[in-house]
């Protein structure tokens, strides 16, 4: 294994936050902004998250900071077929 091997990766997990969206449950959500806060592009999540639409801001890196971070599991991510190849 060696030493290298502490850097393999999760099979699926970079297939699903590729082709993901952040979601929420907006009847859970209490407006905290812990999400916004640890957005590290600024994306307002928590406008997001109270409107109940999911985040398709094009500077949104799918890092799942704010899906992490939010106290009330309010966010989640959802697969998507927008970024797959053929889809219209």
């Amino acid at each position: 294994m060696g030493i290298f091997g502490i850097f393999k990766r999760e099979p699926g997990r970079h297939t699903i936050l590729a082709t993901g969206l952040v979601v929420a449950d907006p009847e859970r959500c209490v407006q905290c902004g812990i999400c916004t806060y640890n957005c590290p592009v600024g994306i307002d999540v928590r406008a997001h998250a109270w409107s109940g639409e999911p985040v398709k801001h094009s500077a949104c890196l799918t890092c799942g900071e704010c899906v992490a971070r939010c106290p009330r599991a309010v966010l989640r991510f959802e697969q998507t077929d927008l970024f797959r190849k053929g889809a219209a």
